[in-house]
């Protein structure tokens, strides 16, 4: 085996490992412990984190700041994942931003140079637009820590008021919707799971007291499934919108929850579902924003609601 193909192996092995021993890897690669201990010198200062540990029960360990090893990638394979980070900078906050930041600039700067002509030229042919929030979201990091370890999290969770309550989390996750960030957790206080908006929460620690609640065994519950596990459901009422083609637009773009929407044959639709009460503010903000390309029909409390906030304009511009 070549010196090459040896230490991209070797980059390999030692990046699977959490623990290993020069005689250990000198008898996989057969070769003497020397030749190791100068192939992992030269890992050493290509950049894998290597520690070294003395005494009996020594050897080495990767740090947790791993070294991918080299990956081949097409020209076509290469732009596209260039842009899919890219992408993300319209968010002014990420849970991994200085990363996602630092690993964009390496991944330029190591191409080609045609390849780095070809981006240039598409920068700004392509684009992927997020709407633009003056919100903050600080502890994006820590919670998307707490949901992969199953940790416990103490955050300050300002209500819509304007009032600041503590609460015990464990996340399952965080997912951002129309450029606001979302995380759906079991809240402690609450003995269920909840929904919260990631730009109310002003302070958030993992939470290691032995007072804390021990975290639960959510491991089977994502992102994707977390809803069918709420055990006090909400009672909700039948939401029934008629839409012009135009209307259609605007609620496909907003990727309304709980709604389904059916299309007929001359463009108009039919959106219609379950809510719950708490979203019928919200709801009917959403449609007046809509005029006359939306038809609420049922629920009759939507219904009062739009009449009501309609009046409360009348009144403001009267």
């Amino acid at each position: 085996m070549s010196k090459s193909k040896r230490l991209m192996e070797l980059m390999m092995t030692v990046n699977r490992k959490r623990k290993f021993t020069v005689k250990e890897l000198a008898g996989e690669f057969g070769v003497s412990p020397r030749t190791i201990l100068r192939d992992l010198q030269e890992l050493s200062e290509l950049g894998v984190p290597l520690y070294s540990e003395v005494g009996p029960h020594g050897g080495y360990q990767v740090l947790n700041e791993r070294v991918l090893p080299p990956i081949a990638f097409t020209e076509d394979e290469a732009v596209s994942i260039f842009f899919a980070s890219h992408a993300l900078r319209h968010y002014h906050f990420l849970p991994f931003e200085t990363e996602a930041s630092s690993a964009l600039s390496k991944f330029y700067h190591y191409m080609s140079g045609d390849v780095r002509d070809r981006i240039d030229q598409m920068k700004n042919r392509v684009d992927f637009v997020t709407p633009e929030r003056q919100s903050a979201f600080p502890y994006l990091a820590v919670l998307l820590d707490g949901a992969i370890r199953q940790k416990v999290i103490r955050i300050g969770y300002a209500s819509r008021s304007g009032a600041t309550t503590t609460r015990h989390i464990q996340p399952l996750g965080i997912y951002a919707s129309r450029g606001l960030w979302y995380c759906p957790a079991y809240c402690f206080e609450r003995e269920d799971f909840r929904l919260f908006r990631c730009d109310r929460i002003g302070s958030a620690v993992i939470e290691e007291a032995d007072s804390a609640p021990k975290p639960l065994d959510l491991r089977h519950v994502h992102l994707s499934n977390w809803e069918s596990f709420i055990d006090r459901k909400p009672i909700y009422v039948n939401c029934t919108i008629e839409l012009t083609p135009l209307g259609i637009e605007a609620c496909e773009g907003e990727m309304l929850r709980h709604f389904r929407l059916e299309l007929r044959e001359d463009g108009s639709g039919l959106l219609w579902g379950q809510i719950p009460p708490g979203e019928i503010p919200f709801l009917a903000d959403f449609f007046i924003g809509l005029g006359r390309e939306a038809t609420v029909t049922e629920p009759p409390e939507l219904i009062s609601a739009i009449k009501h906030k309609l009046t409360e304009l009348l009144d403001k511009y009267s």
